[in-house]
């Protein structure tokens, strides 16, 4: 029969290619599907919000919070109540013994216990041990007081030795020496350290030469180490006063105030240096001449008599 499609064709069959592709194209089945949106590759994870505002979760996850429910189950403490007990018990006396054991090797090697009674002083102190310093001629009473054979703390007794005084003074002394440096445009840090380790280097030399001394003369006296660093450290309160005299008022002020805390420091240490290193016969003021004890006067006239000449060593480049 003709064809409706072609013009040319329309008696026979047309053997047109367009009808017949048309005609095949109707008698197969439609294969073609629609495949689900990509997701995004992105996307770490999928999203569930759908599924579970529907009423399903997914697989694994309970409706808590999405975590498995055997994570929900209740845990016991790690340790047993007996054995944490026992455990914080064992562990406080560890801590216990090796505070101890750290306290008594520092105590071998440094007297932590002893320093305190060094540094028990007050306001009231302070100002009457710089007054016995300066002016040491008016004092009378030069002994130490016991307490069942012990010292008193020094803001009890001011002929007591103290650390106080020495060690603000020395740092005292170093700053005013970076003050007079600074005022002849000389000051420098390195110059400053070089100040501070000098004065300590000829602390250190003159404790130890004493206690040389003190050990080729057998002397027997209750004085310690750290009696010695004390009263070798008395000596920068003098320091200070020169070179605050010598900013102020010039080489002659320095001089002049200088020599005066020269003075007092020697009177200082004799009459108080005597009563440790002389016999008792001799601190009463018994007149002993024996070997021994004249070895022990001449050793402490020595002690006095450096503090004038350090004082000076250590001062006269400061000022100009």
């Amino acid at each position: 029969m003709g064809c409706h499609k072609c013009p040319w064709h329309r008696e026979l069959p047309c053997a047109c290619p367009l009808w017949w592709f048309k005609a095949q194209e109707s008698s197969f089945p439609a294969t073609k599907r629609r495949l689900p949106a990509a997701s995004d590759p992105h996307r770490l994870f999928e999203d569930t919000s759908a599924a579970s505002s529907s009423g399903t979760l997914p697989p694994g996850s309970n409706s808590t919070g999405g975590a498995p429910s055997s994570s929900l189950a209740p845990q016991g403490p790690f340790l047993p109540d007996p054995v944490s007990s026992f455990a914080a018990a064992y562990g406080s006396s560890l801590a216990s013994q090796g505070k101890e054991l750290v306290d008594r090797n520092i105590d071998r090697f440094i007297p932590v216990t002893k320093l305190k009674y060094y540094f028990a002083v007050d306001t009231v102190y302070v100002g009457k041990k710089l007054g016995l310093l300066l002016f040491p001629f008016l004092h009378q009473d030069w002994q130490v007081q016991y307490q069942q054979d012990t010292p008193v703390a020094p803001r009890f007794d001011i002929n007591a030795p103290d650390l106080y005084i020495p060690v603000m003074a020395f740092i005292t002394y170093i700053l005013v020496a970076g003050l007079a440096l600074g005022t002849q445009n000389r000051f420098s840090p390195d110059l400053l350290g070089l100040q501070a380790s000098s004065a300590l280097a000829w602390l250190i030399v003159e404790v130890l030469a004493i206690l040389l001394s003190l050990y080729l003369v057998t002397v027997n006296t209750d004085l310690s180490t750290v009696d010695l660093v004390a009263f070798s450290g008395y000596k920068y309160v003098g320091m200070i006063v020169g070179l605050l005299a010598g900013l102020l008022f010039g080489k002659m002020g320095y001089y002049l105030l200088l020599s005066w805390c020269c003075i007092t420091i020697v009177v200082f240490m004799i009459r108080t240096l005597r009563l440790k290193i002389l016999s008792e016969a001799a601190a009463e003021g018994v007149l002993v001449r024996g070997a021994k004890n004249q070895l022990r006067m001449y050793l402490t006239m020595a002690v006095a008599g450096l503090q004038p000449l350090l004082m000076y060593w250590l001062t006269f480049h400061l000022v100009h």
